[in-house]
């Protein structure tokens, strides 16, 4: 099956023995602070007649000697808070040995191949491994280490796309973390490199035409910094193989009367058709139809409004298999002909339910994944439409890879949930059987633990699902360390995954609890429309609700609490913090999108503004964001949570500057003794591909800054 979707942007440690907390004097006389001094400009800007003051707007020009200044400076004095917390070094160790584990992706057929990923345990980066398909396994041998692309191992992996026939390779390499891709064309069997490298390449899947070429993304260079300045007209190529990058042909996009943020290609799996989806926001999109067996043809429209998602998943001739949420907020699969594609033809073939619904097909079966509760479901169905089985998984949790070529006779799907590594599973398409056919080898005892689902109620009344993990026979006292993570935003759904981090904030008594908030994808398009614009607090009303049902049921309290969250996330905990300080004792903003009258004006971040309006849009937009925007909302004379702010100098998903600024407004207004401070890992960007040396790296010093100010002077013994 190939993958028939377009890539639009849209994001632990351990409990300790219950010691007497120490006074906070005792506490800052041990670990001494003196921030950096931030200096103050004077910039204003006026929005509706409302005068802003935006004093650190100089830390927007990420390629300044004073911005590199500060960032050194800040991270001195980070680095000597958190060299002196005497048991990071033990959590960094813990982690790494925990860490340590084989880890092997599922097989996958191209060509003359079965192709595998599979990390040793510590490599930075996932090797890819092949063998000739039939023979032993065991035969395989090293084929794209991506441990070789850099020294440091901040070079990684960022996308593969074989041809039709399997003998070429296009590959992508994300260079410090960056979004901007390199793409390299290869030839399988000799592994050489057989043309000039691509370049500024974003937000871009490779998907083939046969054996000849292949469609990609990309937006011109910007003018000023790549890593910040704003992009907002992608655009779809054709590169023919062995022609050089700028004589690539532009098939879609590029015309000032009508710009989109993010534009994908994707080829059906008989090579037929191309399909093109534009859209101006991470939300909605249009959709187009152009049959590549006909060199004249035109190009059809679908759809040719963004007020909905709609994509093509499958093709059966000129019957198109088209997943939407036109009239279906949860999804559908609908069918029509290619010679009239528009919605008034359409036809339900597997209809909207009150479950979520992510299929995917494999083996001449649609495979119908429901989530309920954020738990996943399968079913599977024929071609006509026919329920088929509901299949049967291996547990309560999420499932992923319910997909493979029409010819295959198999497929491989991985089932995990917060107790759970991830295991991958054998599944007999016709017999609809699963056997394991890979499970880690991991020293973690899930027998030991106790993951469970719980509904609390928000501020509005809505009932909000949130899991709980923690270990067996945990005492509930109020004093558990906690950390409460959330999302709440971009149709993105939680749904219980392992994680090596949470693992060992588990195995020391340690509580991890996801909330499912609005603005997410859980209960489909309305769950995340009552989460966006001025509806926006409704999320952080949810996040703070939670925080309250684990103070209230006496899981923890205010002062054993974290509050945790990335990107979108960022946003939530920012918001959090300003608005209930008094709710957590440690705050843990990564990645986070903070200045919200600005963050449309940097790379693509306008595309964001269906999930939350621009400032720009009207006064009511204006003034609403403004209210909660974390930036503008750090008051003197309050005492705000231990606060350790995470960014990458490379993130151009959301610029390191929304960090930045924050920041200095808390060093700047904060009262008492919590610190505030910011660590900025250097050649690193939103996430994606950072290295694992650099990941637990991070995680030590993220716990062992939270528990050290929930005040836990020692460690257990192991």
């Amino acid at each position: 099956m190939k993958k028939l979707f377009f890539p639009l942007v849209v994001l632990s440690l351990i409990a300790c023995d219950h010691q007497p907390k120490e006074k906070e004097e005792t506490k800052k006389k041990e670990i001494a602070l003196k921030y950096p001094e931030t200096k103050k400009v004077d910039t204003t800007t006026n929005y509706f007649g409302t005068d802003v003051k935006d004093p650190y707007r100089w830390l927007e020009d990420d390629r300044s000697k004073e911005t590199e200044a500060w960032v050194k400076e800040e991270n001195r004095v980070t680095f000597e808070y958190l060299n002196q917390i005497p048991y990071r070094d033990t959590l960094k160790q813990r982690l790494s040995t925990l860490w340590n584990y084989e880890k092997v992706g599922a097989p996958y057929k191209e060509g003359n191949y079965t192709y595998f990923s599979k990390n040793d345990g510590l490599q930075n980066q996932y090797v890819v491994y092949r063998y000739k398909t039939g023979e032993d396994p065991s035969t395989a041998e090293v084929f794209l280490d991506p441990n070789k692309f850099s020294e440091d191992g901040t070079t990684s992996l960022g996308g593969m796309s074989f041809s039709e026939d399997g003998k070429i390779l296009a590959y992508a390499i994300s260079e410090g973390g960056s979004d901007w891709r390199k793409v390299m064309v290869m030839n399988v069997e000799t592994k050489e490199i057989t043309e000039d490298t691509l370049v500024d390449i974003k937000f871009s899947g490779m998907s083939w035409k046969g054996n000849e070429g292949f469609f990609y993304s990309s937006y011109d260079k910007p003018k000023g910094s790549e890593l910040s300045a704003k992009t907002d007209q992608h655009k779809l190529y054709y590169h023919q193989l062995n022609t050089p990058q700028k004589e690539d042909q532009l098939i879609f996009g590029g015309t000032e009367a009508e710009k989109h943020r993010y534009v994908g290609g994707s080829v059906t799996e008989d090579n037929k058709y191309l399909l093109i989806r534009a859209s101006v926001s991470t939300s909605g999109n249009k959709l187009f139809l152009k049959d590549l067996s006909n060199p004249n043809a035109e190009l059809k429209t679908i759809i040719g409004n963004t007020d909905t998602d709609t994509y093509l998943i499958e093709n059966k001739g000129s019957k198109l298999f088209l997943v939407t949420n036109l009239n279906a907020p949860n999804k559908k699969i609908v069918t029509v002909d290619a010679a009239n594609p528009s919605v008034e033809n359409w036809q339900d073939f597997i209809p909207e339910t009150e479950n979520v619904l992510s299929p995917s097909t494999g083996g001449d079966y649609f495979f119908a994944e429901y989530m309920q509760d954020a738990v996943s479901t399968v079913k599977q169905y024929d071609y006509e439409g026919n329920l088929v089985r509901d299949v049967k998984l291996p547990g309560v949790g999420s499932v992923g890879g319910f997909g493979t070529k029409k010819e295959e006779k198999e497929l491989y799907y991985s089932f995990t949930n917060y107790i759970t590594p991830g295991s991958i599973y054998k599944y007999d398409i016709e017999k609809g059987t699963s056997e394991l056919y890979r499970k880690p080898k991991i020293d973690f005892n899930s027998e030991e633990y106790v993951s469970k689902q719980i509904f609390y109620t928000s501020k509005d009344g809505t009932k909000v699902p949130m899991i709980i993990t923690h270990k067996k026979g945990i005492e509930l006292n109020g004093k558990n360390p906690t950390i409460l993570y959330g999302y709440g935003g971009f149709n993105i759904s939680l749904t219980p995954s392992f994680s090596i981090t949470n693992a060992v904030w588990m195995e020391q008594g340690g509580i991890y609890a996801v909330a499912n908030l609005r603005g997410g994808g859980e209960y489909g398009k309305e769950w995340h429309d009552a989460g966006i614009k001025t509806k926006k607090q409704n999320v952080f009303n949810d996040f703070i609700a939670a925080a309250e049902y684990l103070i209230k049921e006496n899981y923890t309290s205010s002062d054993y609490l974290a509050i945790r969250g990335g990107s979108n996330g960022g946003l939530l905990v920012g918001a959090t913090m300003t608005q209930r300080p008094d709710l957590m004792k440690v705050a843990l903003p990564a990645v986070g999108v903070l200045d919200m009258l600005r963050y449309h004006t940097f790379t693509a971040g306008a595309g964001w503004a269906y999930d939350y309006g621009t400032a720009e849009d009207s006064k009511e937009m204006f003034d609403y964001l403004y209210n909660y925007s974390p930036v503008h909302n750090v008051k003197e004379g309050i005492e705000y949570p231990a606060t350790l702010v995470t960014t990458g100098d490379h993130d151009d998903r959301v610029v390191p500057a929304h960090s930045f600024k924050f920041a200095a407004e808390l060093q700047a207004k904060q009262t008492g003794n919590n610190p505030v401070l910011i660590r900025i890992e250097t050649n690193a960007g939103h996430g994606a591909g950072t290295p694992v040396s650099k990941t637990i790296e991070q995680y030590a010093d993220i716990y062992g800054f939270t528990l050290w100010n929930m005040g836990f002077k020692n460690l257990p013994k192991e």
